[in-house]
């Protein structure tokens, strides 16, 4: 694989305690909490697992441990919402800052890859059975075991620090067809284009495309279904985008962002979706649509990936519909990669100058608007066609892009704009489209995707 899927899982060399340290008490234990195990996925030599912790008591948990063993030969892999320690084949989760209290009825989630073939055996949830019941009799040991260290970053459903995104058409159109498991390797994160609109207002469906499947000689859904498995294995994930250039789905009331959720959450878990991609380019209403991915977040699970693809002229200003929708949805959002391309000349986060796409002084100078008006740069990509045909107007030679993302995480590189500071967790670069980019000889994917890994 191209860059480590993995959070740290080396087991740290000296122990945390001297010789008669006493040992850190367990999370206050509440009655009626349960803890409930799912293969969210299995592909054979792997799968993703989900713990579901519920609170069935009448007060409030304040932080949990979760403990299980995995049978010899079964492993571990990438983990997200928990911090992890491990001792053999013992393995411990215990909760992050934003997810340790669970009120009375509430439950959290926290999610896990692993290889092999085997499953948890042994839980305990804060030293109890996880079906519910007392906490033990006997005393935890006086020595801790080796721990790992937990991770730091914000939660990113299991994506590494700088990402490669690349959207995979479900149409037929000039560029190469490719089945989803032929996506290149570069990719860490692949929009799926595009869910679609029905006659309910919000709602979704997705399916193969027919005219896409004619020209691969047959893909059906159980075909595709089996190829998002397969990304899976190989630790990248999958996301299902919504809009594109003629979608018309619209969420402008509650019972509309209730349809949007209850369909977008039956589509992920019918074809093993990681999230959803926000790319409507005909407008958006803030309000409703926060509150719709909200709600598919609720349904879902904490893990879930929730990217956006906006137009450059919709990320201008912070009072704007898109900007406004990143903004009210910080703490839930991923990743927005804006589109840096058929936008014209466009004024930079200095307010001073209109600078031409199709350069490093545009791509940065627009990046740097939302960089300076509130997200994180571990949520701002930068979004670039993937050369010719891809896009009527500002296409970049790929190292164009290197270079915007080297002046933003580094301040070298740059044109004649440099940003007022550096930002070294820029999350990193987005192409329309994957099948542009086979089209044009994976030139963005095999010169954009190894650079990315160079970012600090």
């Amino acid at each position: 694989m191209k860059r480590s899927r993995t959070l740290v899982l080396s087991l740290v060399a000296t122990l945390v305690a001297a010789l008669g340290a006493a040992w850190v008490a367990l999370p206050a234990y509440a009655a009626g909490a349960s803890a409930s195990f799912v293969k969210t996925a299995d592909w054979g030599s792997g799968w993703e697992g989900k713990y579901t912790i519920t609170n069935g008591g009448s007060s409030t948990i304040n932080g949990w441990s979760l403990a299980f063993d995995l049978p010899s030969g079964t492993t571990l892999g990438s983990y997200w919402d928990a911090s992890l320690s491990s001792a053999g084949q013992r393995h411990t989760f215990t909760n992050r800052s934003w997810n340790g209290t669970i009120a009375p009825g509430a439950s959290v989630s926290f999610g896990f890859l692993a290889s092999g073939s085997g499953s948890p055996s042994g839980c305990q949830l804060n030293g109890a059975s996880c079906g519910g019941g007392t906490p033990p009799t006997t005393p935890p040991p006086t020595t801790p075991p080796p721990t790992t260290p937990p991770p730091t970053d914000p939660p990113t459903g299991g994506l590494p620090k700088h990402l490669l995104t690349g959207y995979w058409h479900n149409f037929d159109n000039p560029a190469v067809e490719l089945r989803l498991r032929d996506v290149p390797a570069e990719y860490d994160l692949v929009a799926v284009a595009f869910a679609e609109a029905t006659a309910t207002p919000g709602a979704l469906t997705f399916g193969v495309d027919s005219g896409l499947a004619a020209s691969l000689g047959g893909y059906t859904d159980a075909d595709f279904t089996a190829d998002v498995r397969t990304l899976h294995s190989r630790g990248k994930r999958v996301i299902l985008s919504v809009g594109g250039e003629t979608g018309r789905v619209t969420v402008n009331n509650a019972a509309s962002a209730t349809a949007f959720a209850d369909t977008a959450a039956a589509l992920i878990a019918r074809y093993g979706f990681d999230g959803i991609d926000i790319d409507l380019e005909n407008g958006l209403n803030p309000t409703y649509m926060a509150q719709a991915l909200r709600a598919l977040r609720a349904k879902v699970g904490s893990g879930l990936i929730i990217a956006m693809a906006p137009q450059t002229i919709d990320m201008q200003n912070p009072a704007g519909g898109y900007f406004k929708l990143a903004l009210d949805i910080k703490d839930i959002l991923t990743v927005v990669n804006t589109q840096y391309y058929n936008s014209g000349a466009m004024l930079g986060c200095d307010q001073n100058a209109a600078y031409g796409q199709g350069t490093v002084n545009f791509i940065v100078a627009l990046a740097c608007i939302q960089l300076e008006a509130g997200l994180r740069p571990d949520q701002v990509g930068l979004g670039l066609p993937a050369g010719a045909g891809a896009a009527g107007g500002g296409i970049v030679a790929p190292s164009v892009v290197n270079a915007a993302l080297d002046c933003l995480a580094r301040g070298t590189n740059c044109g004649s704009f440099r940003p007022p500071r550096t930002y070294p967790g820029i999350r990193g670069a987005m192409t329309w489209s994957v099948n542009w980019d086979v089209s044009n000889g994976n030139g963005f994917a095999n010169t954009v995707g190894p650079h990315l890994d160079t970012l600090p």
